[in-house]
């Protein structure tokens, strides 16, 4: 890896940037994620880029050799991706946290000079949290945007309670059309059949449109705790509600000090081979999991036709990765390129594993897949090949080699050489395209870019003058490389509103090379920018004890932690401050350390000390040497703290409920709903207080474990998993082991 800075260039162009870098402390962090943050426009003089917490599309003029900044154009909340149309050479621009797309006309008004001459033409309103954007058809006639299948501009019911339906739109418009704001009647909406999507790629003819899921899966579900036969490894096959079910959990059933575990959930995944879904001993549990997963990533809609009408769906392919991030078309093949991670939930144990199977170090595994449209191959391909995961710690040295959490890829006019951003890593991967398509390729670190600044999220590629523009997002800056000499000639830092406890702790979510011995896993790695992936894992230890429960409990007496805590799904890091302890069962809690007192936010709810409680799995569950000293900890906690949920994409803009949410709210606020109380009783929902389905309390409901009353913020997010027989589009619903 090289890098060389030059700092007269730096001083220079920092003194043309129209406002100064700037950190301050009322920044509302969503931690949206970059998607396409960067483009170049159609003569190559301008760089556009997003400035994701300024909500400002930045543009850099590069007539002098090098971006000089130009001027900054207000659009709409968190913009995570902008493309140029390829005639008109107007930018859309994606805004994430709005549900918008913002198109600037660059010759609005040509008779004014330099940046007065831009302006916001329009502003599209869209399904929630749109990310990616591409023109394709004939002269790039049909804009391409991927959303979430709801939202309160969505043109087809969000159908929360259908089974069985794709929750994967890309929205459609005709820029030969002059859209309204509303879009009601100049865009069409496709549904596919995956989870919510975030990448779009374009073929190399400009007539096919490729499409994927982001929390794509990888055909694990769970079986629910009660389907599961009592008494371990031990139990025979039983049957439960008249249906037949091969047995118990899977050993060991004991803790380090003989104490035995709960009866809890049991992670499967499906065969394709046989044909079942089957634990880690090869037990068909067909009769417990009565729906399938198609697994289904990309898609491919011909958009070669004249009309909004003519586009349709005339492809899939599947087995492409777990979390899929972003996409590329190779110019000259038309392969494309998958930016993904697979995960291994469906292994247990986080630990030494000593007395069982482990996680530690090997969560995922970070990859390229690539698909030949013409026959419909897919070939997926890890980038850490030199990486020997059955060596727990691994050797540190390895680092130095690996790349982690890979995003945006750009590729040579002449489909020679691939560049990768590899987000957890700091580097940018530099790849001959046959040998990654052959799986020769060594990882070498001379193949490997250093980046300054932290995670490269975005790529555009300038062959004119031989650079790679690099957007990061750590310190929302734009690195620029030298293509030929592949060094980082120097960095240049956009403004921010961001405060310095966000750009300071911000690494620790993401940054492989520290948080692990490998260099290829981070918190990021299942915390997908902070929120969750979608997955259940048994992450318990059966080499550790017991823990007393001292959390508030408003209903009965808590037993204490097991360490063999069993299948639960991945939680978000959203919305924790004022919130009590963390993890489905409250088991990172300061209640131990200090009296929890609720007011003065001490003991049980002190959130920010129960977060530093996570320290620990830096070595356990990702593979460190050891934990984080205390102020890096302190810093993490600090930033995760400010992490915060989007609004309600259901919500009216003017607040105000009707139909069958007015008819939810009189049913959760109104009568007795369980025996104790209403709905509010437990699941507290006050604004005012930051309380949005609880309030930090436990409460014993006569499971096998006791669990904290969970929020219910995010259960929109969670909708698509009906056990029931047929396709189904996610594997866990919302329940704290996956289960609905």
């Amino acid at each position: 890896m090289k890098i060389i800075k030059l700092l007269f260039l730096l001083a220079f162009i920092g003194s043309n940037f129209a406002v100064a870098p700037a950190l301050g402390q009322n920044y509302t962090n969503f931690e949206s994620g970059p998607v396409r943050p960067m483009a170049l426009t159609n003569d190559g003089n301008r760089l556009l880029v997003t400035n994701i917490p300024d909500a400002h599309l930045e543009v850099f003029d590069l007539s002098a050799g090098y971006p000089v900044h130009e001027c900054s154009i207000p659009v709409g909340l968190d913009p995570v991706a902008v493309d140029v149309h390829p005639q008109n050479g107007d930018a859309w621009v994606v805004n994430h946290l709005s549900d918008s797309v913002s198109i600037i006309d660059f010759e609005a008004n040509p008779s004014a000079t330099g940046c007065a001459r831009i302006e916001v033409a329009r502003t599209l309103l869209l399904g929630d949290e749109p990310r990616d954007i591409v023109f394709a058809g004939t002269n790039g006639r049909f804009a391409f945007v991927t959303t979430a299948h709801r939202g309160q501009n969505s043109l087809i019911d969000a159908e929360y309670t259908t089974p069985g339906i794709g929750r994967h739109d890309v929205w459609v418009f005709d820029t030969q059309q002059t859209p309204d704001t509303f879009a009601a009647n100049r865009a069409r909406v496709i549904q596919l059949f995956s989870d919510t999507p975030r990448a779009l790629a374009v073929s190399p003819d400009g007539l096919t449109v490729y499409s994927a899921a982001f929390h794509s899966g990888n055909q694990t579900t769970v079986v629910t705790e009660p389907l599961v036969c009592n008494g371990g490894a031990a139990a025979g096959p039983c049957q439960i509600d008249g249906l037949n079910l091969p047995g118990g959990l899977p050993g060991p059933n004991t803790d380090v000090d003989g104490n035995p575990g709960p009866e809890v959930g049991l992670i499967v995944k499906w065969n394709t081979q046989t044909g079942a879904w089957e634990d880690e001993l090869g037990r068909n549990w067909n009769e417990a999991i009565q729906m399938r997963l198609p697994d289904i990533d990309v898609f491919a809609l011909d958009a070669s036709g004249g009309s909004l009408a003519s586009i349709q769906l005339v492809d899939d392919f599947r087995g492409v990765g777990t979390l899929l991030f972003n996409m590329a078309t190779n110019p000259q093949s038309g392969n494309i390129y998958v930016a993904n991670t697979e995960a291994f939930n469906e292994v247990r144990f986080e630990g030494s594993g000593a007395r069982g199977t482990t996680v530690q170090g090997h969560l995922h595994e970070n990859r390229i897949t690539v698909i030949d449209p013409t026959d419909g191959s897919v070939t997926p391909w890890a980038l850490n090949t030199h990486v020997d995961f059955t060596q727990i710690p691994a050797d540190p040295a390895l680092k130095s080699r690996s790349l982690a959490t890979p995003l945006e890829m750009a590729v040579t006019a002449d489909g020679a050489t691939l560049y990768v951003a590899a987000f957890g890593s700091g580097k940018v991967g530099v790849y001959d395209t046959a040998e990654l398509e052959s799986g020769t390729f060594v990882p070498d670190e001379n193949s490997q870019i250093a980046i300054t600044g932290g995670g490269p999220g975005g790529l555009a590629l300038d062959e004119a003058r031989n650079q790679l523009y690099v957007f990061t997002r750590f310190d929302n800056g734009i690195s620029v490389v030298d293509t030929v000499s592949e060094t980082e000639t120097f960095h240049i830092p956009m403004h921010t509103p961001e405060s310095t406890s966000i750009t300071d702790g911000r690494r620790f979510l993401y940054d492989a090379n520290h948080s692990s011995n490998n260099g290829t896993q981070s918190c990021g790695s299942c915390h997908a920018f902070g929120d969750f992936d979608s997955l259940a894992w048994n992450l318990g230890n059966p080499d550790e004890h017991e823990e007393l429960n001292l959390n508030p409990f408003q209903i009965g007496n808590p037993s204490p932690f097991s360490p063999l805590k069993g299948a639960m799904t991945t939680q978000s890091l959203r919305g924790m401050a004022g919130n009590g302890p963390l993890h489905w069962r409250g088991d990172k809690s300061c209640a131990d350390e200090e009296p929890t007192n609720r007011t003065n936010g001490t003991g049980a709810f002190n959130v920010h000390c129960a977060f530093e409680k996570f320290n620990p799995a830096f070595v356990g569950l990702l593979g460190r040497s050891s934990q984080l000293t205390p102020t890096e900890m302190d810093q993490f906690a600090t930033f995760a703290m400010g992490i915060i949920y989007p609004p309600n994409p259901e919500m009216s803009f003017n607040r105000a409920h009707s139909g069958i949410a007015a008819q939810g709210e009189t049913l959760y606020f109104g009568r007795n709903t369980d025996g104790v109380g209403n709905c509010n009783t437990c699941h507290t929902a006050d604004r005012s207080a930051g309380f949005f389905g609880t309030d930090g309390d436990s409460s014993q409901e006569g499971e096998t474990q006791e669990f904290k009353i969970p929020h219910l913020r995010n259960m929109y997010q969670k909708t698509g998993m009906f056990n029931q027989p047929g396709d189904q589009v996610r594997g866990t619903g919302y329940l704290h082991d996956g289960s609905i």
